[in-house]
């Protein structure tokens, strides 16, 4: 239906099933989105600590307003990866800005010469205070000069965050080499000639997807923060007492080093020598105790230091297998039934006896255009797995035995005992069996089935539209609530 335009492709599916769209399809589950967002806002409010909502993963209004939250009285602060996103995200921040609400979109590349006239007139749109830019090198710097003379508004200069590398090497400044200094230097004479303030520090750690044990992504956060806070010493230092004339914002996070603030003992009280009665009570291991117990001191010591604190994330309200991987919190919040996002497929052929073992194989209508090849690192070498999903419906057929597949273990993905995506080509998915051998659940051709991806932001790439679905609805988990359009491109 990609031919279509959004509102009658919504007029066409809303009401209808999952057993009624066409396949391949990506599908949101609301309930979980939701309830993923909150967990994350309430963190952020526990804590004290800013909010800013990564919109890559999904690239939609619909669940920005979700991830910023409604409460008016808080800033709706958004991160984007492309010009795209913020020109489409405009009339939402537009909104909450004639509501009265603070409003602020940071474009997280380090700006380039050929973004600038964009730039400049999504300054004119938003105003002043609206627009965030991303250095991480001092020849950024003399754009800021040609923004102020292409934007209407010469006398809104943008905010700045300096992008600072956290030992991921993929974007930012490495504190303490020449460049670095250099940045610093000239970001600061920017800052005093007004073509821009140097409003915070930004660090993601994305090494953190890699981590493997229960809330082992607190050390990365406590990195993070530590990383930021040498160098907001190291701005002051160089720019006199009084300047920059105004706090610095630490802003820090990954979705695993982020949604690890969720651990419900991150407010333990500063400076004790040891955690509160109620950390004691569970079941983290000591090591995990003295992560949470040092993190809550940083948190303190920074907000001593007249730092302002700011988290932010992007693939926390979908998730995914990649996300499960880390392990960044316990199975409390961290577990398979919140994964929020799915590939609708249909099995398209079956192959008894072709697998390993004398397995059968089945080939299902989503490859890697659906799927993403990006691989979920670890013992599990998969490209998806096969959700626990159907049930017995008039004319459908039997779907009961997924329903069976609970991949509840402490291991989960690299312990999996259903079926996964063991190849893929473009358009072409191969359903392995990882589960006992003799013990297959059988498929059949025609049948629809849920896959987990390994990346959502990469899955969603493919498609210009997502089907929503409400699992809180007893009876109609399957039907359309609503559909939400997908901005791809640049």
């Amino acid at each position: 239906m990609a031919s279509t335009t959004p509102a009658l492709r919504k007029e066409y599916l809303v009401g209808k099933t999952l057993y009624d769209v066409p396949t391949p399809s990506i599908v949101l589950d609301l309930a979980k989105l939701e309830a993923n967002c909150e967990h994350m806002l309430d963190a952020a409010r526990r804590n004290g600590i800013g909010w800013r909502a990564h919109i890559k993963t999904h690239k939609t209004t619909e669940l920005t307003r979700l991830q910023v939250g409604s409460d008016p009285s808080t800033p709706a602060n958004i991160i984007v990866s492309t010009i795209l996103e913020a020109e489409k995200i405009a009339p939402l921040l537009l909104e909450f800005k004639r509501e009265g609400r603070q409003v602020n979109v940071l474009f997280a590349f380090p700006i380039y010469p050929s973004v600038l006239p964009r730039l400049a007139a999504l300054s004119t749109t938003l105003g002043a205070n609206s627009l965030s830019l991303m250095l991480d090198h001092p020849d950024q710097v003399p754009l800021l000069s040609k923004l102020a003379t292409t934007t209407s508004s010469p006398h809104n200069p943008p905010q700045i965050f300096l992008k600072i590398d956290v030992d991921t090497h993929r974007a930012g400044a490495i504190r303490g080499t020449p460049t670095y200094h250099a940045l610093l230097t000239a970001v600061l004479a920017a800052e005093r000639a007004g073509t821009c303030t140097l409003h915070g520090l930004y660090a993601h750690a994305g090494q953190s997807y890699y981590t493997r044990a229960d809330w082992a992504a607190l050390v990365y956060l406590t990195a993070e923060f530590t990383t930021l806070r040498h160098v907001a010493a190291d701005v002051r230092a160089l720019g006199g007492d009084d300047h920059p004339p105004h706090p610095l914002v630490l802003s820090v996070g990954a979705t695993p080093t982020a949604t690890a603030l969720q651990h419900p003992d991150i407010t333990a009280t500063p400076g004790s020598d040891t955690l509160p009665p109620s950390a004691v009570a569970k079941t983290d291991s000591t090591t995990v105790q003295a992560h949470v117990s040092a993190l809550c001191q940083l948190i303190a010591q920074l907000k001593a230091d007249d730092l302002h604190l700011e988290v932010h994330a992007g693939v926390y309200p979908t998730l995914d297998l990649q996300q499960l991987a880390t392990h960044a919190r316990d199975n409390t919040t961290l577990r398979s039934s919140a994964i929020a996002v799915s590939v609708l497929a249909e099995v398209a052929s079956l192959y008894p006896n072709r697998g390993e073992d004398g397995s059968s194989e089945a080939l299902v209508n989503a490859g890697s255009l659906a799927l993403g090849r990006e691989p979920c690192k670890g013992e599990y070498e998969g490209w998806g797995i096969v959700m626990p999903w159907g049930q017995q419906q008039e004319g459908k057929g039997e779907e009961a035995g997924l329903a069976q597949l609970d991949p509840a273990p402490k291991e989960f993905p690299v312990v999996h005992g259903g079926w996964q995506v063991g190849r893929i080509s473009q358009e072409h998915g191969i359903l392995v069996w990882a589960g006992e051998k003799g013990k297959e659940v059988p498929l059949r051709f025609g049948q629809r089935v849920r896959l987990w991806p390994n990346h959502s932001c990469i899955a969603g790439a493919g498609f210009d539209h997502y089907v929503v679905v409400d699992s809180r609805r007893t009876g109609k988990e399957d039907e359309i609530v609503d559909v939400w359009e997908r901005w791809n491109g640049w």
